[in-house]
């Protein structure tokens, strides 16, 4: 990969580091010094944390690294993988004693509750210096790091749900395009039970059947929480159209009941099933070796196009004494890494920069993201509120009970949102309105 799309960091980033780092506690040196392009300060090694310890990830990533380092003489970044559940447990600790990362990435869903901690540095004005605005990234993506009226974040990547589909399958109800809309998945699914054939193996887990839930609750216009995140509303009539959905295909016969976690995948391999929705990440999946297939959008159920990506972003941690430099740094690596992200798409992400994802080189390398990335204009992206995640695994287990017959649609959405709602009294009462 070449440098053909990098800008620079902009001159104004020096001056919005100072302000930054006196809100976080000051800094042990002056703010660094930029100047045209790039960083031009002293020396410095920056500290890089994230979580890509799996697929094409760790290939990829210390090779980007070692890119920029050639290409920076004054910047030498460490790159320091580890998985993401220890992020979790390490980095805020790490950052209130002063030793977190200068840089890190976190998902969207993540992003308000270390900004709830001060644990981020506010960064519009770093992100201003940076040349960026929400227009250079897909709809709704950038406005995830906004929080509480600041910015904290630098989209990185996305990942919305797609359809995917076993074209062998298909063809034994004599099926020949995938469908993309009710009455024909309908139909389509119909055609796969005469056929012997359950179409689409629906299950209650979080990367398959609750993404699918999530892309059916807006596609039928409803919303998973209220506008301030003060109330679930995932139980309306929507969120029960969307779960009934869901079960009706287990009842109708077009998919087994119970279904293991991540069944439906291999099922799709195995020539079991013609259907998944399953993530972009499965497009770098080596199982599907020679398989005929083909990945499309998510077929619209509801009322309107709807459907769920997760996101990732960098972020500037707000380390007790960090230095002005480092983190002067660290937007200098933050853009590069951004400009030179068209490889990223061999992990099975989209890369965010709407300049690399408009690069015709992408498709011509990556044509199976092109269903994915069409659907950009109307992905729907995790929820921003600090602590959402434990409200959001209620919606799974609403989902897993449903399907398994514990409870009605109804009954499972109603129980899941009063246990919501004391999650959120309590986020509130832990992290502020």
């Amino acid at each position: 990969m070449t440098s053909r799309f990098s800008r620079g960091v902009g001159i104004g980033i020096a001056g919005a580091l100072a302000l930054a780092l006196t809100a976080c506690g000051g800094s042990d040196s002056g703010p660094g010094g930029v100047s045209g392009e790039d960083y031009e300060g002293p020396a410095v090694d920056i500290t890089f944390w994230h979580g890509w310890t799996g697929g094409a990830a760790p290939t990829i990533v210390p090779k980007l690294i070692d890119q920029f380092n050639a290409e920076h003489e004054n910047i030498t970044v460490k790159n320091v993988p580890q998985e993401w559940a220890d992020i979790a447990s390490k980095m805020p600790l790490a950052i209130r004693a002063g030793k977190g990362p200068d840089v890190a990435v976190l998902h969207g869903d993540d992003l308000a509750t270390y900004a709830a901690q001060n644990l981020l540095q506010p960064a519009d004005e770093i992100i201003q210096g940076l040349g960026y605005s929400a227009d250079d990234f897909p709809p709704g993506v950038f406005e995830m790091g906004d929080f509480r009226d600041a910015q904290y974040a630098v989209p990185w990547s996305v990942t919305p749900l797609g359809l995917f589909a076993n074209k062998e399958v298909m063809a034994e109800a004599d099926l020949t395009e995938i469908p993309t809309d009710r009455d024909g998945y309908l139909e389509a699914l119909e055609a796969l039970k005469q056929a012997g054939v359950e179409g689409e193996w629906v299950d209650g887990y979080v990367f398959t059947g609750t993404f699918e839930f999530q892309s059916l609750v807006w596609q039928f216009g409803g919303e998973l929480y209220d506008e301030d995140v003060q109330e679930a509303t995932f139980n309306s009539e929507a969120g029960v159209n969307a779960l009934t959905w869901m079960t009706d295909l287990v009842d109708k016969g077009y998919s087994p009941a119970n279904v293991a976690q991540d069944g439906n995948i291999k099922a799709l391999l195995a020539g079991d099933t013609a259907f998944n929705w399953n993530g972009v990440w499965q497009t770098t999946n080596t199982a599907f070796g020679d398989l005929d297939w083909e990945a499309a959008p998510v077929p619209q159920i509801g009322d309107q196009k709807a459907v769920w990506s997760s996101s990732t972003h960098w972020v500037f941690p707000a380390n007790k004494g960090q230095d002005a430099d480092k983190t002067a740094a660290a937007a200098t690596f933050v853009k590069w890494m951004n400009d030179n992200s068209l490889g990223w798409a061999e992990t099975g992400e989209l890369p965010a920069a709407n300049t690399v994802r408009e690069d015709p080189e992408l498709l011509s390398t990556y044509p199976s993201l092109e269903p994915f990335m069409a659907q950009l204009e109307y992905a729907h992206y995790e929820t921003v509120s600090p602590g959402i995640n434990e409200a959001n695994a209620l919606i799974t287990t609403a989902i897993n009970e449903a399907l398994t017959g514990k409870k009605t649609p109804q009954e499972a959405l109603d129980d899941a949102k009063a246990k919501a709602d004391a999650v959120l009294e309590q986020n509130r009462e832990k992290y502020g309105d």
